[in-house]
């Protein structure tokens, strides 16, 4: 007699603690964007529905200049962090194992491994010290900043495309006498743009929403999106900034399902 294979969703309560999970999970950011066009000036007073809160905060020159600069340091974090992360993965994939190659990995991926605060703090001193030495001031430091914690995000998703890709094509283009950069250009290159695609997006959405690493970094004047809805909830919290909480998740959505979908796509 067959037996079942094993399923954890026959599990006794399985379904119950799905349920409290999604529950749990999603419970608050619903109730955030339905309070998102709440009429009344609260947070916890329901006063009928009213966009006046997407109006006002569309209208407010510091949430359009917030936004803006968010938009600039996550387009050029996503793009040299994609940049030095595809040389990485690259260098690390397309050749034997070698010595150092263990350490190689976990220094580019430190950043996931170590508390974000720490990686604040240690970037909080060495800027200082080199606005201290230098007297050079701008957004130059949110943008390294963003790009040192985006780079293991990119890495990811472009190592995993790399090593699912097979190497016959490359060895077929040597094999027809092309450089290895020729290889690269036209074999490598346009086999693995979906994972630097993904890896771009991933950056993007995680220098977007960072808030630790750009609180400690940025100077007076350099508020992102983020930034600016945490010292307005230090004031005086209102719909408002529940407007812009929805407007965030809302592209965040957008890019992660598309994020998904190029993987998806990549792995069929």
């Amino acid at each position: 007699m067959a037996t079942k294979p094993f399923s954890v969703t026959r599990l006794p309560g399985f379904g119950a603690i799905a349920i409290a999970a999604f529950i749990a999970l999603y419970a608050p950011i619903i109730t955030l964007v339905v309070y998102s066009f709440n009429a009344a000036n609260s947070v916890a007073i329901w006063g009928g529905f009213s966009l006046d809160w997407y109006r006002l905060a569309w209208e407010n020159d510091q949430v359009q200049q917030a936004a803006i600069r968010s938009l600039v340091i996550a387009t050029f974090a996503a793009g040299f962090s994609t940049l030095l992360a595809t040389l990485a993965a690259v260098g690390t994939t397309r050749r034997g194992r070698f010595k150092g190659q263990t350490i190689i990995y976990v220094m580019i991926n430190q950043p996931l491994m170590v508390p974000e605060i720490v990686t604040a703090v240690a970037l909080l001193i060495l800027f200082g010290a080199i606005r201290t030495a230098t007297g050079i001031q701008g957004l130059g430091y949110l943008i390294l900043a963003h790009t040192a914690f985006c780079i293991p995000f990119a890495y990811l998703p472009i190592r995993a495309r790399l090593e699912g890709m097979d190497m016959s094509l490359e060895t077929a283009a040597a094999d027809l006498y092309a450089t290895p950069w020729q290889a690269f250009r036209h074999v490598t290159l346009p086999l693995l743009a979906p994972g630097i695609l993904a890896g771009a997006m991933l950056a993007f959405v995680i220098s977007l929403d960072d808030v630790i690493i750009t609180e400690f970094v940025k100077s007076a004047g350099q508020d992102t999106l983020p930034t600016y809805m945490l010292g307005q909830l230090r004031r005086a919290m209102t719909p408002e900034v529940n407007a812009i909480s929805t407007a965030l998740l809302v592209l965040t959505v957008l890019l992660l399902t598309g994020f998904f979908l190029i993987t998806r796509g990549r792995q069929n």
